[in-house]
């Protein structure tokens, strides 16, 4: 049962400095070991086991054994969602430094396209779900999101699978849901439809990870088929 008190331990948990760098490492999909993850916090992996034990035992980890290696990654999508949504707190301009931060290209390339969890994040992936509201594919996403039939034969002609994304989704895993982009502050398409457009990205070759980061960097083929597909042009690679 829900309480304030289970409220207040999450909070405390996600609060600490070492163990928000983790949560926000595994934010790309990924397992890592307790090694790598000590490595992000900066602190030794006997700090790190503690931290981590911690927050498996709370439901925010899942842990999977390989061998002799354990590998950890975000649980469910939902706790992906909540770290995004304090993320997006967390960058209102109130709770920023009035100290002027200049950042790099790596953080220009996080903030046009990054990986949420199973999903695009950034603002490619808020202009996609821009367009596709303006196309009728999507009806009110900020308020819930519905894929509509128009939007169901739209993605499955450019190639999403959508069949495989309807079979994965469950009461706990929703079709299509607005996920609050932290960077751009509006939503972009995140559910079992969002991790199927991601794969099909990966799987075309329109977009391609990033070694270490959640940074996805976006190829000549994947600025033609947003131009063709989605009307977007002028997207720096």
């Amino acid at each position: 049962m829900l309480t304030t008190t289970g409220i207040a331990e999450i909070a405390a948990l996600i609060g600490d400095p070492a163990r928000s760098a983790m949560l926000v490492a595994l934010m790309d999909g990924r397992a890592l070991t307790a090694t790598e993850l000590a490595n992000v916090a900066g602190i030794m992996p006997q700090t790190a086991s503690g931290h981590l034990g911690r927050m498996t035992v709370a439901g925010l980890l899942a842990v999977e054994r390989q061998g002799r290696h354990r590998y950890h990654r975000l649980a469910s999508s939902t706790v992906a969602t909540m770290i995004e949504g304090i993320m997006a707190v967390a960058a209102e301009p109130a709770n920023r430094s009035k100290r002027t931060v200049r950042t790099g290209p790596r953080d220009a390339a996080m903030r046009r396209a990054r990986s949420c969890y199973d999903h695009l994040a950034g603002s490619i992936a808020v202009t996609v779900a821009d367009r596709m509201g303006e196309q009728g594919y999507i009806a009110d996403l900020a308020d819930g999101g519905a894929l509509t039939a128009e939007g169901v034969a739209f993605l499955r002609s450019i190639g999403i699978d959508v069949d495989t994304a309807l079979s994965r989704t469950t009461a706990r895993r929703l079709f299509c849901r607005p996920c609050l982009d932290w960077s751009e502050r509006r939503p972009h398409i995140a559910g079992t439809i969002g991790a199927a457009l991601l794969t099909a990205c990966f799987e075309h070759d329109w977009m391609r990870r990033t070694d270490g980061s959640r940074a996805i960097s976006l190829t000549w083929t994947g600025a033609l088929a947003l131009k063709l597909n989605f009307g977007i042009e002028s997207v720096e690679q």
